[in-house]
């Protein structure tokens, strides 16, 4: 049987590498290329022909979810595992929504992050252990149902909406959130993807009209 080819896409030089490393090391595994980009993603998977890519949701020129949906139509046979530090429902939610197989946190072991390489490969779907665990809190009886604008928004990306909706731009924002303009670019990003929208001012609009940035 011919190995896993696997592509790593992460913009921290650091995790990127360290994960190749691990991948590499494991049998029937074959790490066939890395990515600190989007753009750089899109010419590595295709080149590569992957079977598996490793994602991060957050990457310094665009969105992992908007990646994700955009590799997946170009080939449905590729499986995606999602790695990153986002823990939030409305994250998960949207990269399985994307076509995503698997959903990890970084700090995964590297027992389960093999396990999960080989489930995708072969078609499986997948969550981390603190993820399922998460999905089963939110499905317990008699927990209370909140109802918010936008349940597809993490809470940080529904701030920055509300700011958006207000006149802020990016500069603003990072300086009243105490995030760096790369953070808020990354979440306006996200903003645009779940809301399927296709610029601020239309992600503004529907903002005004559920009630956000008004006061």
């Amino acid at each position: 049987m011919s190995a896993l080819r696997v592509v790593v896409v992460d913009d921290h030089p650091v995790f990127r590498l360290g994960m190749a490393g691990l991948l590499s090391s494991l049998p029937g595994i074959d790490v066939v290329g890395q990515a600190d980009s989007a753009a750089r993603a899109r010419e590595v998977v295709v080149v590569g022909g992957a079977d598996v890519v490793l994602m991060d949701l957050h990457l310094g020129d665009g969105s992992g979810i908007e990646l994700t949906r955009e590799l997946v139509a170009r080939d449905p046979a590729l499986a995606v595992l999602v790695v990153t530090m986002s823990e939030d429902d409305a994250s998960v939610a949207a990269a399985l929504r994307v076509g995503a197989r698997g959903y990890l946190l970084k700090s995964s072991g590297p027992e389960e992050v093999e396990r999960a390489v080989r489930a995708v490969a072969h078609g499986e779907v997948i969550l981390g252990r603190e993820v399922a665990a998460r999905a089963l809190s939110a499905l317990a009886p008699g927990r209370a149902a909140v109802r918010l604008p936008f349940p597809e928004l993490t809470a940080r990306e529904r701030e920055v909406l509300d700011l958006l909706a207000r006149g802020l731009d990016n500069t603003a924002i990072a300086r009243r959130l105490v995030l760096s303009g790369k953070t808020v670019r990354n979440h306006v990003a996200n903003v645009l993807t779940k809301l399927a929208v296709p610029h601020r001012a239309a992600a503004v609009v529907l903002a005004r009209e559920a009630g956000l940035g008004l006061d």
